[in-house]
């Protein structure tokens, strides 16, 4: 084997209890760096390192002043056989020391890899760090057996969390949850399927000590640091609608200059904004325009809702009569739906029958406004191979779809400029129903059930 295997993804994604699982029947040794704050130095993960070797080897607890020693006294107990060491939060445990990679590295070289059968694995949550310090160290070049990035759990493995009780709950009131959550799985973690959606968030985020009141803190604290609070500025730009670099720019009265650019890859590559290019139909190429969105769903829900009421929150003074009177909540959850549904894309494809070497290009998708044209905008577009279009709608409603639905479609795609020769077929992604008029009407390619994403598991085989 090579280097070690790194996985990363964003805070409370699973990375350590997959790692757990993976190891439960190996000799598994874990270290795990403190959070860094101001008085933390070398010395204190030093010695944390130190005392959780000696736990788990029943080594002397020793007072080290550099890695190269504790990585040989670690050496001696993983010589031989299946095993398995992880360095958790690696970012933590090495972040304040700029020699200890290259002492990792020469550990590795003179001594772990003399055992062909350990697995070392390297995990963090700092993805930026990660991308600086190992992928791009010439120290690491060619030396990576494997890289893996932990994304949100798709939607059908997010409704194994309500247990038995799922059956009798609908797709709207999980969807309700799932709004705040994503596919985290610490968050969902913390649904108690006998409570309905409105007691789950209310307990989760509107009662003081509930576990998603403080956590926006913890991770851009433990992430950003000292910087945290523009990143912050940056994220509640984007808890709106999507929007080109530009306007981020505007919005934030700065200069669009490589700083703003950093910043926003820094986010994307954390997990915590995307960017959605759009492309030429005809030529297939990627266009340089993109809009810039709020990915991650508890994070909007934080900044809109939890941040606004937060003081009255911690002072038991604030708690909604019905979520659904909360300020924008439909337009809110109609940006959360699309962001559940963009991440399982695969399933929508899977629905309409495309097979993934068929697509061209699959994405948010949008036109400017031009002299001639008054611009468009489609929540998700998939450009196959055989000259067709798939226009699909995703669109969140309490209450049931009906005929309005085609008028405001019609206008769309009147307005949406493509070349000759394509087809369209328009499609309907919701979550709350349709009228019989809408299906019998036929103008639909395909009308997808959001409740058919939370149950079908065909299209992850």
């Amino acid at each position: 084997m090579q280097f070690p295997i790194v996985i990363q993804g964003r805070r409370r994604i699973g990375k350590s209890r997959l790692i757990e699982q993976f190891a439960k029947d190996h000799t598994f040794y874990q270290f795990s760096g403190i959070p860094p704050t101001k008085k933390t130095t070398i010395q204190s993960q030093l010695n944390e390192f130190s005392r959780q070797l000696s736990m788990q080897t029943g080594l002397p607890e020793i007072i080290a002043n550099d890695w190269s020693k504790l990585f040989l006294l670690l050496a001696d107990k993983i010589s031989t056989g299946r095993v398995i060491v992880l360095f958790d939060e690696i970012t933590w445990m090495g972040s304040k020391d700029s020699d200890f990679l290259g002492k990792l590295k020469n550990a590795w070289d003179i001594y772990f890899k003399k055992n062909p059968e350990l697995i070392l694995i390297l995990c963090g949550s700092i993805s930026v760090w990660i991308e600086e310090n190992i992928f791009s160290s010439t120290g690491f070049l060619g030396r990576i057996s494997y890289r893996l990035t932990l994304e949100e759990l798709p939607l059908y493995d997010c409704n194994l969390f309500w247990n038995d009780a799922g059956g009798n709950i609908s797709a709207y009131e999980k969807f309700k949850i799932l709004s705040l959550t994503g596919g985290i799985p610490r968050y969902l973690e913390e649904i108690k399927p006998t409570l309905s959606a409105e007691e789950n968030i209310k307990d989760l985020c509107f009662t003081k000590g509930g576990s998603l009141v403080n956590e926006f803190n913890e991770i851009f604290s433990d992430l950003f640091s000292k910087r945290s609070v523009t990143y912050k500025k940056i994220i509640q730009t984007l808890s709106g609608e999507p929007l080109e670099i530009k306007h981020v720019c505007e919005k934030l009265k700065i200069e669009q200059t490589g700083f703003i650019s950093e910043y926003l890859d820094n986010l994307i590559k954390s997990g915590f904004i995307a960017r959605d290019y759009t492309w030429h139909l005809e030529s297939q190429e990627i266009s340089k325009l993109s809009h810039f969105r709020l990915s991650d769903n508890y994070l909007r829900f934080y900044l809109r809702y939890i941040d606004k009421y937060r003081h009255k929150i911690e002072n038991n003074e604030f708690m909604p009569r019905s979520l659904s009177l909360l300020p924008h909540w439909e337009i809110i959850m109609g940006l959360q739906f699309e962001n559940l549904i963009l991440k399982n894309r695969a399933h929508i494809k899977y629905c309409l029958r495309i097979k993934p070497d068929e697509v061209i290009s699959d994405n948010p998708f949008f036109q400017r406004r031009t002299s001639r044209a008054p611009g468009c905008q489609i929540d998700y577009l998939i450009q196959t191979k055989f000259g067709t279009l798939y226009v699909c709608e995703i669109k969140f409603k309490k209450n049931i779809i009906g005929l309005e639905i085609i008028n405001e479609m019609k206008k769309k795609l009147t307005a949406f400029e493509y070349p000759r020769g394509f087809s369209l077929r328009p499609v309907l992604i919701h979550v709350n129903g349709v009228t019989e008029d809408v299906i019998s009407s036929g103008f639909f390619s395909e009308i997808i059930d959001f409740s058919s994403l939370l149950t079908n598991k065909a299209h992850l085989s």
